[in-house]
């Protein structure tokens, strides 16, 4: 069995390339807006991985964090910025391409 022949590979994202992180933008891509409960629920990640993994997305400025107080609790919100819904397509894109190209 021989294999294809793929060309160059894609200078990918390797922020969003990571599973845990393509997970959270791909859904917040979905959903708009996400707490971190949600965020736990949907993804499966522990606290601190999900904490990690949002830091470093909202570093590259793929996501916005908002934190407040709903009485005494605590609420983090996640919005996906406009960087980052482009990033999101751009990775969309090359594995699209990726994947094509091995038929």
């Amino acid at each position: 069995m021989s294999i294809p022949e793929l060309g160059p590979f894609p200078d990918l994202d390797r922020v969003i390339h990571e599973p845990g992180r393509l997970m959270i933008l791909a859904i917040l891509n979905s959903v708009g807006e996400a707490d971190f409960l949600f965020l736990i629920r949907q993804t499966g990640l522990s606290r601190g991985n999900l904490s990690s993994h949002t830091t470093k997305l909202a570093d590259a400025g793929y996501i916005e964090i908002e934190k407040s107080f709903n009485e005494r609790t605590p609420r983090t919100v996640y919005r996906l910025t406009a960087s980052g819904r482009a990033a999101l397509q751009k990775y969309r894109d090359q594995m699209g391409d990726v994947l094509a190209a091995m038929g």
